[in-house]
C-alpha cells in the first residue's frame, strides 16, 4: 500500500473529488482526516467510509476553526504527512451584475482560506511532507462571466509555486492538480436535473479531445501518485487532469475536420 503509516488531511472531503481522494487514501492504508461545512454530510461521510477517519467541521473561511480543526487531527493523529487543500465554492460573476460581496466570498474561500488553511495545518506536518493545492482549468481559458473563480484558482496556482519554494528546506513538497470538467455534485447548482444536465454535457464534452468529463476517481489517482513517495522529487509542479482540454485543444471533436 503506498500511504501506509501516513495522516492525511483533505477538506471538503464530503462529495466529489475530496470524498473520491479519502476512499482511496484509506485503501492504500492512511489515516484521514476530512474537513467540511456540513455536519450531517460528515457523519454521514464518516459512517460510510468506516474506520481509521475523522470528520471535523471547519468552515475555510473561519480560521479560528481551521487552526482548531488542525490542532484536533494532530492530536489525534500526530503529525501529518499529507495536506490536500481541496476545498473551495465557485459562482457566476458577470461584469455589470456582480456585487463586491459575491466577488469576495470566492476569493476569500479559494485564496485566503486555502492560504490560511495551509497556515494552520504547517506547524503539525513532517518534514518530506506532501501538500496538494486544487486549482480549474477555468483560471486558464477564459471562461465568461467567472471572473473571480478565475482569478482564485489562478491564485492557487501561483500560491503552489510560491509555497514550494517557502517550503523546501524542511522537504515539504507542494503542487497544484488542476482539473477540467469533472462529474461532481457541483453540477446541480447550474443543472439540478439529469436532463437539464444533458446539453451542458454535450457541449463541453465537444471541446474536449478525450471526448468525456473526468470521473472525481481520475483526480483522485493522480493526488495519490503525488501524495506518495513515488513522487519524492517533484515539486512546484502543476498537473492538469482536463482530457486535453488545455493541452491539445486542436483534437476535440469541435475542431476535428
Amino acid at each position: 500500500m503506498k500511504l501506509a503509516g501516513k495522516t492525511a488531511v483533505i477538506t471538503g472531503g464530503t462529495s466529489g473529488i475530496g470524498l473520491a481522494t479519502a476512499r482511496l487514501f484509506l485503501a492504500e492504508g492512511a489515516r484521514v482526516a476530512i474537513t467540511g461545512r456540513s455536519q450531517i454530510s460528515l457523519d454521514e461521510t464518516a459512517a460510510a467510509l468506516g474506520r481509521d477517519i475523522l470528520a471535523l467541521r471547519a468552515d475555510m473561511t473561519d480560521f479560528d476553526m481551521t487552526e482548531h480543526a488542525a490542532a484536533t487531527v494532530a492530536e489525534t493523529f500526530g503529525g501529518l504527512d499529507i495536506l490536500f487543500a481541496n476545498a473551495g465554492v465557485t459562482g457566476r460573476t458577470p461584469l455589470g451584475k456582480t456585487s463586491p460581496e459575491e466577488f469576495d466570498r470566492i476569493l476569500r474561500t479559494n485564496v485566503t482560506g486555502v492560504f490560511f488553511t495551509i497556515q494552520a495545518f504547517d506547524p503539525y506536518l513532517r518534514d518530506a511532507a506532501s501538500v496538494l493545492l486544487a486549482a480549474s482549468t477555468v483560471g486558464l481559458t477564459g471562461n465568461a462571466y467567472y471572473s473571480a473563480y478565475a482569478a482564485s484558482k489562478a491564485g492557487v496556482r501561483a500560491m503552489g509555486r510560491v509555497l514550494a519554494s517557502e517550503l523546501a528546506g524542511r522537504r515539504i513538497r507542494v503542487n497544484t492538480i488542476t482539473p477540467g470538467a469533472v462529474r461532481t455534485p457541483i453540477w446541480s447548482t447550474v443543472a439540478p436535473t439529469p436532463e437539464a444536465f444533458a446539453p451542458i454535457e454535450r457541449r463541453i464534452v465537444s471541446a474536449i479531445p478525450l471526448e468525456r468529463f473526468a470521473e472525481p476517481e481520475d483526480v483522485a489517482r493522480l493526488a495519490l501518485f503525488l501524495a506518495s513517495d513515488d513522487a519524492s522529487n517533484i515539486t512546484g509542479a502543476e498537473f492538469v487532469v482536463d482530457g486535453g482540454l488545455t493541452g491539445a485543444p486542436a483534437g476535440a471533436p469541435v475542431y476535428r475536420v
